[in-house]
């Protein structure tokens, strides 16, 4: 393996997130790699090394604890009487819930032209409840910037479907041009019990290995077991949020720091203003014990000597503050707030010029930056779950249960969780002269949960089914009619 340095200046080393790739051979490449057990030991070491902390910073800030602002900052060491606020605030998770809510707050739809294939998708999806899954993965995404899922057999024969982490979770590339996965690995450490065996499992395209080592100090892995699956490739399927993976919050992580910093300073003057200090001038008599006692108590009682003359002497006392530039300092904080909003393509929801009543359009033209963000990301995710199917029909053609057809073929939408306006949509409609059948339009009213049944006690109204007293009215005139024309009659 390369020895990895860090680079001044950056925030993670650039190996930080870089694939893991293996070289050809004679033999196929997961082969070479478990024959040269020391190549995956390296990779597992490195992972834990470079990649990890990166991941699990990212999950910290998330998680709201930032940690710069909280563990790295220094103020007033020297000065336990100075106030030392850490705010911290969570715009990491306010910008993975826009952009998930946005991505995938629609289900997405796997539809296939062969309505058998269809009914087997329809099943797997019921099953591993993939409307979950897939947002999980699209969080993993927007968190990590990458996000691995696992593919599996149970104890039931049901193929069932696993996000696994990112922090114990990789894929080995080969080192061609096309940069096929030759392998997965996922380990487990017991960060508890450093006596616990180091676990290791090497997912390949027919194989699982499963390796431990005897402890998590030194890591010397040794095979424990195999065995065989069925998926025609490595079931451990990689998703990346661009082709940088990159998180959706992660460079703007200096800007939320500064935030932080920001607002930690503001709070911390507040608090030091009603500490400022105390001036006291004239010929005094005080000593240093009677001023602070006095000063905890809120009474200053100043009594002065008298002079060389025999006059009385002055003493005046009032408070030093410090000079804050309110609004300068406000100004700062907002274009902050305006340059993470910015340059994570995220709507300030608390904006004047984005709240209020506004068309459909122009909410798109506010979020036309997160549109080209979204673009690539399906782009990404419909191309790994294009894999997932592919692998699950592998396996469903080995146990007959797709019956020789295959996952080609696919067609799959997403549908942005975007506010629509409609008015505006039918009253364009309207306009070009269009209309629009009962049953549509009673499915726009939010009081009508169930539009057909709804017509179907419109046309009992109007038959007069629905009034049993109409009948008698009706039979009754019917009678009168029919008694005075045969009086006539007669």
């Amino acid at each position: 393996m390369a020895t990895i340095t860090k680079h001044k200046g950056r925030r993670f080393p650039k190996e930080a997130n870089d694939h893991y790739r293996y070289k050809m051979g004679d033999n196929t490449p997961s082969e070479l790699l478990l024959d040269n057990i020391k190549d995956l030991q390296d990779m597992v070491q490195n992972h834990m090394a470079y990649q990890r902390p990166r991941l699990e910073e990212l999950d910290d800030y998330y998680l709201g604890d930032n940690t710069t602002i909280l563990h790295d900052r220094e103020r007033h060491q020297a000065e336990d009487h100075k106030a030392d606020y850490r705010a911290t605030h969570n715009y990491a998770k306010y910008v993975s819930q826009f952009i998930v809510g946005y991505l995938a707050g629609n289900p997405i739809t796997v539809q296939h032209e062969d309505e058998s294939t269809e009914e087997v998708i329809s099943q797997i999806n019921r099953l591993n409840d993939t409307d979950a899954l897939n947002s999980d993965l699209v969080l993993d995404l927007s968190i990590y910037g990458r996000a691995y899922e696992l593919l599996y057999r149970n104890r039931r024969d049901e193929n069932r479907i696993a996000v696994s982490s990112p922090l114990n979770t990789f894929v080995i590339y080969d080192d061609t041009v096309e940069q096929l996965p030759i392998a997965a690995v996922r380990y487990h450490k017991n960060e508890m019990l450093e006596s616990d065996p180091f676990k290791v499992d090497v997912y390949t395209d027919s194989e699982i290995i499963r390796y431990q080592s005897e402890s998590n100090a030194v890591i010397v892995l040794y095979e424990v077991e195999r065995e065989p699956h069925f998926f025609g490739g490595v079931p451990i399927n990689e998703y990346a949020n661009n082709r940088f993976r990159q998180g959706d919050f992660e460079n703007v992580l200096n800007l939320i720091d500064l935030y932080d910093a920001a607002q930690s300073d503001t709070a911390n003057y507040m608090t030091d203003l009603n500490d400022a200090m105390l001036k006291i001038t004239g010929n005094l008599e005080m000593s240093r014990e009677d001023a602070s006692d006095m000063k905890q108590s809120n009474i200053l009682f100043l009594k002065t000597e008298p002079d060389a003359d025999g006059r009385q002497g002055n003493a005046d006392a009032d408070y030093i503050y410090k000079e804050y530039d309110v609004q300068g300092s406000e100004a700062y904080k907002g274009r902050l707030q305006t340059d993470i909003h910015k340059f994570t393509n995220t709507p300030d929801m608390q904006d004047e010029n984005f709240s209020g009543h506004q068309s459909g359009e122009s909410l798109k033209y506010k979020l036309f930056g997160l549109d080209q963000v979204r673009a690539i990301k399906e782009r990404l995710f419909r191309r790994s779950l294009t894999n997932r199917y592919r692998l699950l029909g592998n396996i469903l053609n080995v146990s007959a249960e797709l019956s020789g057809g295959n996952m080609d073929g696919l067609t799959i939408q997403f549908t942005p969780n975007l506010p629509r306006s409609l008015t505006d949509e039918v009253s364009m409609f309207s306009d070009l002269g269009g209309q629009l059948s009962e049953e549509t339009m009673l499915a726009m009213l939010s009081i009508v949960e169930d539009p057909q049944a709804e017509i179907d006690r419109l046309n009992a109204e109007r038959t007069g089914q629905m009034n049993p007293n109409r009948d008698y009215i009706s039979n009754r005139q019917g009678g009168e009619g029919e008694g005075e024309e045969n009086a006539g009659q007669s």
